[in-house]
């Protein structure tokens, strides 16, 4: 089809060629803001009173390079622990005499109940380390509101670790280093907590709530996380006051916070220590920090100190000891009895959740919920009031009502081109993936992402003004004395500006700290609309000029909504690879589909504050057909890419499935795969040709006819396992475990079962983990009468229904130890207690390392043992 430009249409070009090229300055800005390119590294000869990334990346070197593997059941592990420690007793005795410095090394045992990930579970853990470090001027006391930094040193599976959470404790190490050479005495005691067993859901953490000497003097917490390699630490969470917030806003260098994040949090697929200290068993004042970027080396055995970002370790180091100042010098910081004497006067704070952002990390904003209720309710305000001011003092209320009826239907088209910008990119991901081989190409090459979406993005955004060009008044131009194209572009904007009104409210109503969002928008398209109306009096509706003035004053909001629109999508591409995966066959969609989705939503939230003007330009048939052409050379461009790198690696889990008849006999063994995102077992065994003929896969492979591995194969992971969907399972010999090992894990009575006045029947058991080297966790999957048990202060958790079978109570049990675990089940009835057992092993025999070594080097594989067992009593 051939283009037939008139004078409008070049003039619609220059303006789409413009707003292109102030749209890529925002994201070269907006890049190097998120990877942290304004921050440079101070080098380990820095000052000894300033932070340095170099000397706290050489804490992280050691602990994932030299000292390497710090899982749970692996002595590198205890290495870590030797080394935080010798750390800690070198700083203390650099200290002068005004410091009191107190180091202690806990084993931490105990037993709770929890929901994670949507899922009820019991957690059993004992003999797990942590390390505490207290800085306090030699006349505190034990009892002083003290400041609480906690970080983890155990790693995740098969992970180095550098950034989750290597990074996190070399930054509290350096931190602990400059308070005491800064000179600073803390007004109030600092706690740097150092826990062991964060990775095996939150353990370490809980140990220090239920025992700890010091933990009812905390009355403010920092817990430091990862999530990625670097980029943006942003808060996270905040609570459960607003005062937390408050003191990262007024002392945080870079401030990196936003309270929308609060909103998500909660429906994000993890948790942090964070939980633990501030809702679950305590009432802690805290913020939960956070690095969000480089996740796609979150959690995989890439996760290197290469692949740290420069200067993220700094900027961290630089916010943290300034809140850890702010913190102690509060005068609201109060230990656990004040806070409980504050409550029991009946007063509550009524401010809970604040609302702040941060600008492009120059500035942050703060305000409290009820300044928010004053603030965010002014946009609605002036939305109904506008109409009363513009018609009804000079040409009646009918005229107020036309007026009215017109911004509403401004912003009912406005609404449907953000729809259509949502919908677009949907249905145009969806109709790539039908002629596709793969899905998520754009997950090694996030511009792709973009290429393919924002085109077609803003072909939905334009489409109701392209369709709607004569927009259809109530109001009389002839009556008013004015043209239909100010009373069209006046509908337009107020409409659009309602739109964002009605938005800010939802948020203010349902509770929610994101409104400030819309509100930008909104308060920041009045004085673009002033401006505009000045100019048309000098230069004309339809000058370029005029536009010019309307566009300028919104390029603030613009390059925010840019900077939090564009870290968003990041976040959610990097993180795609570790989704899930789900049933077929809609699950192949899923990741392209959420993907498109985020694309089309900021792109609406970017663009849409422009086109009550720019739609005039814009939204010409010549440009609507050069959108859909882009739109489709990127759909074709994308299918030329691979999907993974050795940047960006496909996950695979790779289980090798043992199980025992008893403590010394193989009944079957497995090679059990997974996957965690859309692309199945047909790509990986096509793209990794040496896997698939050592599997003995031809190519008449199919998954209907495969053999599926059953979800309760992968109970050693509950309740990661449901993230995986359709698992395949090859057979395996068991010669080599034998040889590996004399004994396997086995379950058996400790003393005879005894019956209780009202018939209960209880059991006692002995849980022996053979001469297994290397355990992770140990699951048990308990099933009938169970009325009671000696885990979790005898308290029975929910059950668990996986896949129509019975209800089911599930422990994890963790924890090196010499002896056996014991304990009791209590049964209601005479009928038997079913208890399976899976216990993971991190050892791999040779023909499962050989089988891990065959996958090419886009591939991330988790690999372990698990030996199951079933037993009746």
């Amino acid at each position: 089809m051939a283009f037939r430009f008139d004078y409008r249409d070049v003039t619609a070009f220059k303006v789409l060629l413009v707003l292109s090229f102030m749209y890529g300055l925002m994201s070269a800005l907006v890049y190097s803001i998120v990877h942290l390119k304004f921050v440079k590294p101070l080098d380990s000869d820095a000052p000894l009173d300033r932070f340095s990334e170099a000397r706290a990346i050489q804490h992280v070197r050691v602990l994932a390079d030299e000292i390497g593997d710090r899982q749970e059941g692996r002595p590198g592990l205890r290495e870590a622990a030797v080394y935080i420690k010798t750390q800690l007793e070198g700083i203390k005795e650099r200290a002068g005499p005004k410091f009191r410095i107190e180091i202690e090394e806990n084993v931490v045992n105990g037993s709770f109940n929890m929901i994670f990930l949507g899922h009820s579970i019991s957690l059993g853990y004992r003999n797990h380390t942590n390390i505490v470090m207290r800085i306090s001027s030699t006349d505190s006391q034990d009892t002083d509101p003290s400041v609480l930094m906690n970080g983890h040193f155990d790693g995740p599976l098969s992970s180095p670790g550098a950034g989750d959470c290597g990074s996190c404790v070399a930054s509290m190490l350096e931190l602990a280093r400059l308070t005491i050479d800064s000179g600073w005495i803390p007004p109030q005691p600092i706690i740097f907590l150092f826990n062991g067993a964060e990775e095996l859901f939150m353990l370490g953490a809980h140990g220090f709530m239920k025992a700890h000497k010091w933990r009812d003097s905390v009355g403010a917490v920092i817990n430091v996380e990862a999530s990625g390699t670097g980029g943006l630490d942003l808060v996270c969470q905040s609570g459960p006051s607003s005062w937390p917030s408050s003191v990262y806003a007024q002392s945080a260098i870079y401030p990196m916070a936003h309270s929308a994040a609060q909103d998500v949090f909660p429906v994000i697929p993890g948790d942090t220590d964070y939980r633990i200290f501030s809702q679950d068993y305590g009432d802690i004042p805290g913020l939960d920090i956070i690095f969000l970027i480089g996740g796609y080396y979150y959690h995989t055995s890439h996760d290197t100190v290469d692949r740290l970002l420069p200067g993220s370790v700094q900027a961290r180091g630089d916010n943290l000891f300034n809140v850890l100042k702010a913190f102690s010098n509060s005068s609201k910081l109060q230990n656990a009895h004040d806070r409980a004497s504050f409550e029991a006067t009946g007063i509550k704070n009524t401010d809970e959740r604040a609302i702040f952002f941060d600008y492009l990390t120059w500035f942050m904003i703060y305000y409290s919920r009820s300044r928010a209720m004053v603030l965010h309710g002014i946009p609605i305000v002036i939305f109904i009031t506008v109409p009363f001011f513009l018609r009804l003092l000079n040409s009646g209320l009918h005229s107020w009502f036309a007026t009215y009826s017109d911004f509403v239907k401004g912003m009912m088209i406005h609404a449907t081109g953000k729809m259509l910008a949502i919908i677009f990119p949907i249905a145009f991901s969806v109709l790539r993936l039908l002629f596709s081989g793969y899905a998520m190409s754009w997950f090694a090459h996030p511009f792709l992402a973009f290429m393919m979406f924002i085109p077609c993005s803003l072909l939905g955004l334009l489409i109701p003004r392209s369709l709607w060009s004569h927009f259809p008044l109530s109001q009389d131009a002839m009556l008013l004395k004015t043209s239909k194209e100010a009373l069209s572009d006046e509908a337009r904007f107020w409409g659009a500006f309602g739109f964002y009104a009605m938005l800010t409210m939802a948020y203010l109503v349902a509770g929610l700290t994101g409104g400030f969002l819309t509100f930008i928008v909104a308060t920041s398209m009045l004085p673009a609309w002033i401006f505009f109306c000045i100019s048309i009096n000098f230069y004309g509706r339809q000058s370029l000029r005029s536009t010019l003035f309307y566009v300028v004053p919104l390029i603030p909001c613009i390059t925010y909504s840019v900077y939090f629109g564009g870290f968003v999508v990041q976040f959610l591409i990097e993180k795609m690879g570790m989704m899930g995966a789900f049933p077929s066959p809609y699950g192949y969609y899923v990741q392209d589909i959420v993907v498109a989705a985020a694309v089309g939503a900021v792109t609406g939230w970017c663009v849409g504050p422009l086109l009550p003007i720019c739609g005039l330009w814009l939204a010409r048939s010549s440009v609507l057909q050069f959108l859909l052409h882009l739109t489709v050379l990127g759909l074709a461009l994308s299918s030329q890419f691979f999907p993974y790198s050795t940047g960006a690696h496909k996950r695979v889990v790779f289980q090798h499935t043992f199980v025992t008849a008893d403590a010394n006999q193989i009944v079957e063994s497995s090679f059990d795969f997974s996957v965690v995102d859309s692309n199945s077992f047909l790509f990986l065994f096509k793209y990794a040709p040496e896997v698939a003929k050592e599997l003995h896969i031809g190519p008449e492979f199919s998954l209907e006819a495969a053999n599926i591995s059953k979800r309760e194969t992968w109970m050693v992971l509950f309740p990661v396992s449901f993230l995986f969907s359709k698992s395949l399972k090859f057979p395996a010999t068991s010669d080599e475990i034998s040889k590996q090992y004399e004994y396997f894990p086995y379950l058996s009575t400790s003393k005879p079962h005894t019956i209780s006045g009202d018939g209960s029947r209880r059991v006692y058991l002995e849980l022996s983990l053979g001469s297994l080297e290397e355990v992770w966790v140990a699951v048990l999957n308990i099933t009938g009468p169970l009325s009671n048990w000696s885990f979790a202060d005898n308290k029975v958790p929910v059950p668990e229904i996986v896949d129509g079978g019975p209800p089911s109570y599930i422990c994890r049990l963790s924890g090196s130890s010499h002896e056996n675990w014991t304990f009791w089940l209590e049964a209601s009835s005479p009928e038997n207690l079913r208890v399976e057992v899976a216990v993971l092993d991190q050892v791999l025999v040779d023909e499962a390392k050989k089988l891990k070594d065959l996958f090419p080097d886009w591939t991330d594989v988790t690999a372990y043992s698990s030996f199951r067992s079933s037993y009746t009593f």
